[in-house]
């Protein structure tokens, strides 16, 4: 499970972004200083860090700089008020990776998120693995013992999200989310149809039904 670091000062702000990305899968932490945010930026215990310019202490431009003075090359979402055309470059160019104003739609945080982690996983080459079987994110490539598996863009989208939450239950209205997207119809049962692809070409016993809930790579 991803691990995302907010950083805000502001509770009814960080409250409401933490409370949705652990809905959406994410394991979250709030920091609301800004020599609190670095410490634990500087942890390696986080695969983001969503950053807010006002932050007590320490501002955002400043936790930034010194995020990537140390070596860090973690993803940073910068999220605040202040979307004047100055700052954004100044964040852009103090080395952070996106920048989104507030007010915000939830769904376009979480897809940057998303977007900004693919990324990562594409630069370093990454392998994910459960079991006997392998996702390669750079190739898009799956292997089930060692043998190639051919699956479709969203056939593989979906054996990813599957993998990245290895052992946990996702719900239907999860898995539209994520997969197909936050405008895609919830009452459709396109989830069911395309688990019972990846259970054909993964082979049987890997992905269990929870009954009235959803689905879980076992």
């Amino acid at each position: 499970m991803a691990s995302i670091l907010i950083a805000d000062d502001e509770p009814r702000i960080s409250g409401f972004i933490d409370k949705g990305l652990r809905s959406a899968g994410f394991a979250t932490r709030v920091a609301t200083t800004g020599p609190a945010a670095l410490d634990l930026a500087l942890s390696g215990e986080f695969d983001l860090l969503v950053l807010d310019v006002n932050l007590p202490g320490m501002d955002g431009f400043a936790v930034l700089e010194n995020l990537r003075g140390s070596g860090s090359k973690m993803p940073v979402i910068m999220l605040t008020a202040r979307v004047e055309l100055e700052d954004t470059v100044a964040g852009l160019e103090g080395g952070a990776d996106d920048y989104l104003g507030k007010p915000f739609r939830f769904d376009e945080l979480v897809a940057r998120i998303r977007l900004r982690m693919r990324r990562d996983d594409v630069a370093s080459g990454s392998e994910l693995t459960h079991r006997d079987l392998s996702l390669d994110i750079r190739t898009r490539r799956a292997h089930v013992g060692g043998v190639a598996i051919e699956l479709s863009a969203r056939e593989f989208a979906l054996a990813e999200e599957l993998v990245r939450n290895a052992g946990n239950v996702l719900s239907r209205e999860q898995l539209l989310s994520r997969v197909w997207g936050y405008d895609f119809d919830p009452g459709s049962n396109v989830a069911d149809v395309y688990v019972g692809y990846l259970r054909q070409k993964l082979g049987p016993g890997r992905i269990e039904t929870i009954r009235g809930v959803g689905y879980r790579l076992v």
